[in-house]
């Protein structure tokens, strides 16, 4: 029987994708990564041991953990900090899905000889007419990660299983009940794993503060911003704002500013410590330049060269007709058709063919 290991998160997803690629033949061992520690023995919702080992139990299949808080640390939590600092808007989970859940697995699947790993995402690897691999979005778009996982490479995807790119999450669930497994039922999560209460401020702050009290590289250079102004397009002081780690482009709760009529955060301005305050028309943009590019269903674009293409700038967009065009050795601009609202700095543009597989994507500047 081939072999595989499945990242068990101790949710429905995972357990599922166990499930099923058990009954397909594949002699499974599930793992969980322990990626961070609250400090008071809470458990994240991307790793819970004690709920992963139940449903591993339950299926009748191997399982191991492995302990990654110090490189999940290092690849995620400390990029996702120093990127708030400076006034973007990461998504973290795009950094560790290559950088830590495929690394980890495929560390462990050479350990026990397996011939793939595989996770609970609502996603398909293909391989296309080109001979390269990528992500499919999933069949039910209303769950479709495809977006999470732009940046896992060729190595990667060539032996990754993706067993829920057909399903429902409805459907889904109905497989762990009549599997018997004890999540069937379980609530989604929908935050940050190591931000569980959704407080990206007071949780940056606090990792600041303990990190400039022990080993954390480069934590000198980690500085809280302070109190700044908040300043309409013509730079114009409206008020103070709390400091900009508690912002993102398209904000509008939260400003306290009596303005008389809906404002938003249009833009953040590190070096100045300002945050740019302008009405909703002022968010739109035709043209979104990303850095940081990754290649997936295409090997490269030459810079001048062009395609059509569809494209998201967030993991609920719904993706728009865009052409991007690689206008320097690592940037490419998407000009959208219609003018797309609030891309954040910081956030990843992710872009696709008609069929609905990933071509590649950036991030945001």
């Amino acid at each position: 029987m081939p072999k595989v290991v499945v990242g068990m998160s101790g949710g429905v997803d995972s357990a599922a994708a166990a499930w099923l690629l058990k009954k397909a033949g594949y002699e499974v061992t599930g793992v969980t990564l322990r990626t961070w520690d609250s400090g008071d023995g809470t458990e994240s919702r991307c790793c819970e041991i004690g709920e992963a080992r139940r449903i591993a139990d339950a299926i009748g299949i191997g399982y191991r953990t492995l302990n990654c808080t110090q490189a999940f640390d290092k690849n995620v939590i400390q990029p996702f900090v120093r990127a708030y600092l400076a006034g973007r808007t990461p998504n973290p989970c795009i950094g560790c899905n290559p950088n830590i859940k495929w690394e980890w697995m495929e560390y462990l699947a050479g350990v026990l000889q397996a011939d793939y790993v595989a996770t609970g995402h609502y996603a398909s690897v293909v391989r296309l007419d080109n001979g390269r691999y990528t992500v499919k979005r999933a069949a039910h778009s209303e769950k479709d990660q495809t977006y999470m996982l732009y940046r896992l490479s060729q190595e990667q995807l060539k032996n990754t299983l993706m067993p829920l790119g057909n399903y429902s999450k409805d459907e889904v669930r109905e497989i762990a009940r009549e599997a018997g497994l004890p999540v069937a039922s379980k609530p989604d999560s929908q935050e940050i794993c190591f931000v569980p209460d959704d407080d990206y401020a007071g949780y940056i702050e606090k990792y600041v503060e303990a990190a400039r009290h022990g080993n954390a590289e480069n934590a000198s250079l980690m500085i809280i911003p302070g109190e700044g102004s908040f300043v309409d397009e013509q730079g114009n002081r409206l008020g103070t704002h709390r400091g900009i780690i508690h912002y993102t482009i398209g904000q509008r709760r939260g400003l306290g500013l009596p303005l008389g009529s809906r404002a938003y955060v249009k833009e953040i301005r590190p070096q100045t410590n300002e945050v740019v305050i302008g009405d909703n028309e002022s968010l739109f943009r035709a043209e979104v330049y990303c850095r940081e590019i990754c290649f997936m269903g295409i090997p490269d674009l030459v810079p001048g060269e062009k395609m059509r293409t569809l494209a998201k700038i967030r993991y609920h967009h719904r993706e728009q007709p865009a052409e991007v065009e690689r206008t320097a050795e690592d940037e490419i601009c998407i000009r959208f058709d219609e003018p797309v609202r609030a891309p954040a700095p910081g956030q990843s543009a992710v872009f696709y063919d008609p069929d609905g597989c990933v071509m590649g994507g950036g991030v945001i500047i």
